[in-house]
């Protein structure tokens, strides 16, 4: 009897609980805060490229809209394996919510730089489309940390710079050829990262991999010098990275903390020169 009594109590004081709140506090984390920490300087670089160049409301407002799918996608991915798994868990419904919200955002967001700027820049996202819908698709499964998603992913976030310059009333040429230097920045470090993550883990991974990924960006980049030389500054600079992490990836490791500032302040770099050329 006193067992009973007591587990009623125990339920009772649940709600207030600490160890409850704290609980919930992590389940909410874990549904809306996205895990992908190179994710965040992946959004930022083309939202700030873009109003560097570019600078307009419009802008700002693309700009917010790319953080809010961002995050979106923590929650709409719980969704989707969910329902892919046939389940549906406090989690799910929790996710379920949080996303409805930050569409709702995004979407409003979104109205906003169609009543400043038009419609000009929704080109870019039409093109991006695919290649979240891939992403995704590779999520849906547990899958998104695989390669193919990951490029992916950073290939249509960098659409973002597109939009934000064409808002902003840059030509189609330069939106362009500012994607393509993103395209080329993201095409070469997400494998190498990827490498430099396996030999921390697992004491080995594909050189050979890395090395063809900086010629793959680098040809990307020559692409956009083509499309538009005034990005040539930029090209540069990935290029620059991709000779630098052809040497890094022979080199002694470091912690995955200093390869992740690495990776950011090297993408914030790129940003500012591709900036300054355009801008000169």
């Amino acid at each position: 009897m006193r067992l009973k009594i007591t587990g009623r109590a125990d339920r009772l004081r649940a709600p207030g609980d600490p160890s409850a709140a704290g609980r919930e506090r992590a389940a909410w984390r874990a549904v809306a805060i996205p895990d992908e920490h190179g994710g965040w300087g992946l959004t930022a670089e083309p939202a700030l490229l873009g109003l560097l160049v570019a600078p307009s409301w419009a802008g700002v407002a693309l700009a917010t809209a790319a953080f809010a799918a961002f995050l979106l996608r923590t929650p709409f991915k719980l969704v989707l394996v969910d329902r892919h798994r046939h389940r549906w868990l406090p989690r799910s419904r929790l996710a379920a919510r949080i996303a409805a919200v930050e569409l709702g955002v995004m979407l409003l967001i979104a109205l906003v730089a169609v009543s400043l700027a038009g419609w000009s820049w929704l080109g870019p996202v039409a093109v991006a489309v695919p290649l979240v819908g891939v992403e995704l698709w590779f999520d849906m499964r547990s899958r998104g940390r695989r390669l193919v998603p990951e490029l992916c992913g950073s290939i249509g976030i960098a659409a973002v710079v597109a939009s934000v310059a064409l808002a902003g009333g840059a030509d189609a040429r330069l939106a362009v050829g500012l994607w393509l230097v993103l395209a080329g920045r993201g095409v070469a470090s997400i494998p190498f990262v990827r490498v430099q993550i396996a030999r921390l883990r697992h004491g080995s991974g594909s050189v050979a991999v890395s090395d063809k990924a900086q010629m793959v960006g680098g040809g990307v980049a020559i692409a956009a010098v083509a499309v538009d030389p005034a990005v040539a500054p930029g090209a540069l600079a990935v290029a620059a990275l991709a000779v630098a992490q052809m040497i890094w990836v022979r080199r002694p490791l470091v912690p995955a903390k200093v390869i992740g500032l690495r990776q950011l302040g090297l993408g914030l770099a790129i940003v500012a020169v591709t900036a300054a050329g355009v801008l000169a």
